[in-house]
């Protein structure tokens, strides 16, 4: 039945033929955004939204260097607009500050007409370093000793350490002050509050190239133009993105012609991709980029079988991720030492531990860690209890449920039973995932920047919890502090070689401690229609959408 289905949903596409206008793009993608407030939670489908209508001072360009969006200028040291100064940590240790100066265009205005300014940058800051709001990336925004504001578009930072990243702002939000102020009234119920989540479709949120005009909960937002977007002009009145959280229904809806496009960021999994090509690619343009996307295992360091270290070596000892990655992927997406690229200038092989598959090894581990063979084949320990391990990912992800029965045959053969259980992404990573209410292991995916430091994620202050209002993306709770000591030497270490070498303990040190169990290095696919130019994958977490104005329909 099902073959049958999207034989006859391509007939019906084809015979459709080309739309003589193109008033509106139907973007799919696999999950919808948890929230629309660009400070609270980390969700790749809430980024591929916001590129498109919230648009930030800096971010990473294709060519992996920084570039202003909203800033007219980044600072330099060598140019003036930045300047050092004798500055202390919060522990009272001498460092080098930075002072630095940006100036907001002109041009920048919020959809309802109201410019961008300063207040919208100190009002973020006051968000931002409220330890009630619950933003991830807290110690950033506290990080800014003070904001000096010189008009209604200048101001200076004042940043208590002069990092190698000084010049970018990072992940600091530029937020609708005019509007969103009286929802922090009370910062601990502010991501409720905020008109991103009671308001969405206001068109004082939106600053980019589109505003957000419609939503339906967990099926679709619809953009429209910003009339008051001063950059170029985008091709389409409006883009409607619409959440297929089964990823072979998204392919069989771009087959109907119910979507145009599926996203790279969020879409099919490679193998989807290359099977579909080879049945449309005379249809669909298939690009695919390798990337900083870093799929792996967050685990649950406080479940008592979870936290031995002996245990999840040999989870990976167990599963022959080399296999996995041809048989399911075409040798497309390799296996992963740890959470930094090869593609990244910091990655390094020199001594980090690896854990080729050894289903030998795996077992005497567990033995050494005291699970011995018990009924059914599944070990037990002391105590008689059975070595159970809960698995979860998004449900509907066809490639992620295909990895987990894999993944649980292996560690079946070795005598780990493997329980699953899936949730819609907007819940996974809305609650489970970002309240750490997963007991076992969580698998999804990192999207990074170019050397991107992982203080939100592996740093023990970003550990979230309840008194932090679960600020923070250190899901696994993990905790060391030569990996503290590390993330803080790294951020201030502006010599390149000294650098490298710090990042090269880093991955020590993560691979010997497995916080994370990695396993592989994903590739983005864009199945894109023929008629569509000007979608350029980045490889990194700045999205395709962060230049949708330059999206056009082939001439």
């Amino acid at each position: 039945m099902r073959r049958i289905l999207l034989a006859l949903s391509a007939a019906l596409f084809l015979a459709a033929g080309p739309a003589a206008a193109r008033e509106t793009l139907t973007i799919g993608v696999s999950q919808y955004p948890s929230t629309l407030n660009p400070m609270i939670d980390a969700m790749l489908a809430k980024s591929y939204v916001l590129a498109a209508t919230q648009r930030q001072l800096t971010v990473e360009g294709h060519d992996w260097e920084t570039v202003c969006q909203l800033c007219v200028k980044l600072p330099s040291l060598e140019d003036g607009d930045a300047e050092t100064f004798p500055s202390k940590t919060e522990e009272g240790e001498p460092v080098t500050g930075v002072r630095k100066t940006y100036e907001i265009r002109e041009d920048a205005f919020w959809a309802d007409g109201t410019p961008v300014t300063t207040d919208d940058v100190l009002f973020a800051w006051e968000m931002g370093r409220n330890p009630e709001t619950g933003v991830d990336t807290l110690k950033a925004y506290q990080d800014v000793l003070d904001i000096q504001v010189h008009g209604p578009k200048r101001f200076t930072i004042v940043d208590r350490k002069l990092d190698y990243r000084y010049h970018s702002m990072g992940d600091f939000a530029v937020m609708p002050a005019h509007l969103d102020r009286p929802a922090f009234a009370e910062p601990k119920e502010y991501r409720n509050r905020t008109l991103y989540q009671t308001d969405p479709t206001n068109p004082g949120l939106w600053n980019g190239p589109y505003r957000v005009a419609e939503v339906q909960v967990g099926s679709q937002i619809v953009l429209a133009r910003n009339e008051f977007w001063k950059g170029t002009p985008p091709a389409f009145d409006r883009v409607v993105i619409r959440a297929i959280e089964n990823t072979s229904a998204l392919e069989a809806n771009l087959l109907s012609g119910s979507i145009d496009m599926i996203a790279g960021e969020s879409g099919l999994a490679i193998d989807q991709a290359i099977a579909f090509e080879k049945r449309h690619g005379e249809t669909y343009t298939v690009l695919y980029q390798p990337g900083l996307i870093y799929e792996h295992l967050d685990v649950m360091l406080s479940n008592p079988i979870l936290g031995e270290l002996k245990v999840r070596q040999a989870l990976l000892h167990a599963v022959d991720r080399e296999a996995i990655n041809n048989r399911l992927f075409a040798g497309k997406q390799p296996v992963a030492t740890g959470s930094v690229n090869p593609l990244d200038w910091t990655y390094t092989t020199e001594g980090v531990p690896t854990y080729p598959y050894d289903p030998d090894r795996a077992a005497a581990l567990l033995e050494e860690a005291g699970w011995t063979p018990g009924p059914g084949g599944i070990r037990v320990n002391g105590q008689g209890q059975k070595l159970s391990i809960s698995l979860m990912t998004t449900a509907g992800n066809r490639t992620r449920e295909l990895v987990q029965q894999v993944l649980a045959d292996y560690w079946k053969r070795v005598g780990v039973e493997t329980v699953i259980r899936n949730e819609p992404p907007r819940v996974f990573f809305g609650e489970t995932v970002s309240k750490r209410r997963f007991s076992g292991l969580a698998m999804f995916a990192w999207l990074s920047a170019p050397e991107h430091l992982p203080r939100t994620t592996l740093h023990s202050e970003s550990i979230p919890t309840e008194a932090n209002n679960w600020g923070g993306q250190n899901y696994t709770g993990y905790a060391s502090e030569e990996m503290d000591r590390l993330i803080e030497a790294i951020e201030v270490e502006l010599d390149r070689e000294e650098r490298g070498a710090l990042w090269a303990d880093l991955q020590r040190l993560y691979a010997t401690d497995l916080p994370v169990l990695p396993l592989y290095f994903r590739a983005d696919s864009y199945i894109l229609p023929k008629w569509l130019e000007g979608v350029r994958p980045t490889g990194h977490k700045y999205t395709t959408t962060n230049w949708i104005e330059d999206w056009r329909v082939a001439e």
